[in-house]
């Protein structure tokens, strides 16, 4: 006779394929399955607990089965839990778009939905290429991104990405961008105002080249993610900004990860100042409930395409779930509660304290580079400290001391080397407290040896 779960582990490995997983791998051992969720915990079929240490892939900001948010679905589930905003509109939609205006910096006034972070850069995209297409200049086709870069898995996201290891067997599908430097000053042997100088001077050649054929460059700003946690030199984004508007290039800000307070501001542009021509939302938006993502423009932009219906300036472009009433309804509750409880100015004490907690392993001779921004944290392993020689892909060095934090009782998954520890924003300093213990031990324990 099996037990639950060994039933739902055999249909697991019968019917389902995870993303971002080797298959065969995973299925050689036990999975884990998660039944329910409770403040900063997720709970297994077993009844373990363990602290969501990544916020369910950097999405949670207020934990698990929040009754507030909870009450806005269940509310919204009584009038309607979808209508399209094909021609028509919805009350959650629009009083998100008004709310989304109100708190996305200065400038930016229109808002697009779309259902995932890789949609909504499909849409930037699209919007910054049809701007220029719409006022009759054709030669603006290229977009400029990062090295190291990651914006989603749809083609146009994958076209400006720049991972390889993700991106380079889908390269005869995609279109060709321009790639400069990201600046990660730990990999630079000259430090932050190196670094700094190098990503400004890529760009500023680029563009003296070849601004005429670009449409826009986009940016993970302050922080980038899936390349490692990577933080920005100050004045890094407000002098890129800068370069695109000197030379008539359209700035896109992907805040799908960096947005809604997770870097200590509610957005990362704001840390300097920046208005971005589009921006993108999502993770974050709905509290880490529902898949609403959007892009936010500025007028100039939506004037581009706003014209008599002859002229054929539409964007065609829209998803079947577009401004989804529920979603929208949990994400106007999300943005309620964050305001209520100062959340955004919370972040920085929080920050602060991790940042002390993990003053203890700074030192270790395995720890090479602790980067952190508010609460996004990466922690690079490296096999010697002094020379930042890296342990080899198939040591699965991260993904052994994520497992061992699981054994600990604590949830995350490493980038490569890089131990991420991204907590639902709400977790006091007890939950940090303890979860940054639990951080510490797994990388002391399998770095040494002693796992």
């Amino acid at each position: 006779m099996l037990t639950n779960y060994e039933r739902l582990a055999a249909r697991n490995k019968e019917y389902l394929w995870h993303p971002f997983t080797q298959m065969k791998d995973y299925n050689n051992a036990d999975p884990l399955i998660i039944e329910r969720g409770e403040g900063m915990k997720l709970f297994d079929v077993h009844g373990r607990a363990y602290w969501d240490g990544f916020s369910s892939v950097w999405l949670n900001v207020h934990g698990h089965n929040v009754p507030e948010l909870n009450q806005a679905i269940t509310d919204q589930l009584g009038r309607v839990a979808h209508s399209t905003l094909l021609g028509m509109a919805n009350v959650p939609a629009i009083e998100l778009a008004e709310k989304l205006v109100e708190i996305t910096p200065k400038g930016l006034n229109k808002v697009f939905y779309s259902d995932s972070g890789a949609t909504a850069v499909e849409i930037a995209i699209k919007m910054a290429f049809q701007y220029w297409h719409n006022q009759g200049v054709r030669g603006k086709t290229r977009f400029i991104t990062m090295n190291q870069a990651y914006h989603g898995d749809t083609i146009g996201a994958v076209s400006v990405g720049a991972i390889p290891l993700y991106h380079e067997v889908y390269r005869p599908m995609l279109f060709p961008s321009h790639v400069i430097p990201y600046p990660c000053a730990y990999r630079h042997d000259g430090g932050e105002r190196e670094v700094l100088e190098a990503t400004l001077t890529s760009l500023r050649h680029l563009l003296v080249a070849r601004a005429d054929e670009i449409a826009a460059l986009i940016v993970e700003p302050i922080v980038q993610g899936a390349g490692g946690i990577v933080v920005m030199p100050p004045s890094c984004l407000r002098e890129m900004s800068a370069l695109c508007r000197k030379h008539g290039v359209l700035f896109i800000a992907d805040e799908v990860a960096t947005g809604f307070g997770r870097t200590g501001a509610m957005f990362a542009c704001d840390l300097e100042e920046v208005t971005p021509d589009l921006m993108v939302v999502g993770k974050g938006l709905t509290g880490g409930y529902l898949p609403v993502a959007a892009t936010l423009a500025t007028d100039e932009i939506y004037q581009a395409f706003y014209a008599d219906y002859q002229e054929q300036k539409t964007f065609f472009h829209g998803h079947s779930y577009t401004g989804n009433p529920l979603g929208c309804a949990v994400a106007l509750a999300s943005l309620k509660l964050m305001e209520e409880r100062s959340m955004v100015e919370g972040v920085r004490a929080k920050a602060a304290f991790v940042e002390r907690k993990l003053a203890a392993i700074k030192d270790h001779p395995h720890v090479g580079d602790i980067r952190q921004k508010g609460l996004m944290i990466g922690i690079e392993l490296v096999r010697h400290k002094a020379t930042r020689e890296a342990y080899d892909w198939s040591e699965r060095i991260g993904v052994r001391t994520s497992l061992r934090a699981r054994e600990l009782g604590m949830l995350t998954r490493p980038l490569g080397n890089v131990m991420v520890f991204i907590p639902p924003l709400a977790a006091n300093e007890a939950e940090l407290d303890a979860m940054t213990d639990i951080l510490i031990e797994s990388i002391i324990s399998v770095t040494e040896g002693a796992h």
